[in-house]
């Protein structure tokens, strides 16, 4: 009975409009309620969920990834893949993408990445004769990047999420190639119809152009340098490598390339700090939630009844995917981190996956959902930005859902995918 109300009062609130973050937390709320506990487990659950030290990286990420979007970054990274990429057919989408993976590495957001790359670039494509709804979808689509290439704050995320017992370090070098994948399968999916729609390639600036433009981006690339490198090196924890990597932030932002004034700044903090706020108050009340979950071994019962349909790893993956891709069209991506983690993680660790390569997964899987109706956070922005109806985009969208689908099978099916670098260099 606890569980039907911690589920009802939770999946209640959240059909009635309240933030998921809040539902978590009234749903948790009214259970320990129900169960006797004393009211005050509920904050001393969700206080002692955000008192892990690793936690203290996400503000720094968010904040160095705010200054590189008001900063001017953005603009030098698009220089540098249109003069390497543009001249292939359909070449401001490769830049589109390009321009994704690398500003992502940056950033470890979705939603920076469409503020910053496609209020640039989706205006540009419309002026060249690309249709607006393929200018959104590339940008949309590409732009989750950002969430699977390091330095990423889910990733921490997740490893909290999963107990504290896997390495940031490992998740950094495991997304590298998926990112890439993925991205690879993007360009794949626009060139196709690029061809199909005879758009057109940009002129090549020659290979003195391109060598100018890598020396922009170069410094702001360094960023992501720093903090995925001072990890894997040992020299920073994520934390520190997350506070350096702000600090460098804004002294290339403020005094070398000069783009930072004192509203992009504060702009910068205050959205900073929203975002964090949010994220906190997220992973605190999910905390709580989880607790109940535990007490009511939901992990431990969805594990047996999903082996108990099919011993077949294939299929109890596939099945996995399939929930995490409805789940992903209508709730957010870090809520669904922390809850499902704890929950799907011990199934694929019977089934002998590797937590790292379930944590990449994962990360693609719910990255799609951002791109989804009816909460796609992406597809709104994107939307928003691209100036398009909603539906108008949805009509043409799916080669690229195709293609992210596509990098997800193989995250899925294939481990040396994920798991080639982190064997490779860490040992």
């Amino acid at each position: 009975m606890g569980l039907a109300i911690l589920l009802g009062v939770f999946f209640g609130t959240v059909i009635l409009g309240l933030p998921v973050a809040f539902a978590m937390g009234i749903a948790a709320l009214v259970t320990f309620a129900y169960e006797g506990f004393p009211l005050l487990l509920t904050f001393q659950r969700s206080v002692s969920g955000i008192s892990v030290f690793s936690l203290l990286a996400i503000p720094f990420f968010v904040f160095a990834g705010e200054l590189m979007m008001h900063g001017g970054i953005a603009k030098r990274l698009v220089t540098f893949a249109s003069a390497l990429v543009g001249h292939v057919r359909g070449g401001l989408a490769s830049v589109n993408i390009f321009s994704s993976m690398l500003f992502g590495g940056i950033s470890g957001s979705a939603v920076a990445d469409i503020s910053a790359l496609g209020s640039i670039l989706v205006p540009v494509m419309k002026e060249r004769g690309y249709k607006p709804d393929y200018a959104v979808n590339v940008t949309v689509t590409s732009s989750i990047a950002g969430i699977v290439i390091p330095p990423s704050h889910n990733m921490i995320i997740f490893a909290v999420a999963a107990g504290g017992g896997i390495s940031i370090s490992k998740l950094f070098l495991a997304g590298v190639i998926p990112g890439i994948l993925m991205c690879v399968c993007l360009a794949v999916a626009a060139y196709v119809i690029a061809i199909k729609h005879e758009y057109p390639a940009e002129a090549f600036p020659g290979w003195r152009a391109v060598g100018v433009a890598a020396l922009g981006a170069i410094p702001g690339l360094i960023t992501a340098v720093i903090i995925v490198g001072g990890v894997l090196s040992g020299v920073f924890t994520v934390t520190e490598s997350g506070a350096f990597g702000a600090i460098y932030a804004l002294l290339l932002t403020f005094f070398v390339y000069r783009t930072l004034d004192w509203h992009g700044f504060k702009t910068a903090v205050i959205s900073s700090v929203r975002t964090t706020s949010m994220v906190m108050v997220l992973i605190g009340f999910a905390s709580s939630f989880a607790y109940l979950l535990a007490l009511y071994q939901v992990p431990t019962k969805l594990s047996e009844f999903m082996l108990g349909i099919s011993q077949e790893k294939i299929f109890v993956l596939l099945m996995i995917n399939v929930m995490l891709l409805v789940l992903g069209m209508i709730m957010d991506m870090a809520a669904l981190i922390l809850i499902c983690t704890p929950i799907f993680l011990p199934v694929v660790k019977n089934l002998g996956m590797d937590p790292t390569q379930f944590g990449i997964m994962l990360l693609v899987n719910l990255g799609l959902g951002l791109c989804t109706p009816p909460v796609g956070t992406c597809l709104f922005v994107g939307c928003a930005v691209g100036k398009i109806r909603i539906e108008e985009t949805l009509k043409t969208i799916w080669p690229f859902y195709l293609a992210i689908l596509s990098a997800l099978i193989l995250v899925t099916y294939v481990p040396a995918v994920s798991l080639y670098l982190p064997n490779l260099l860490i040992k």
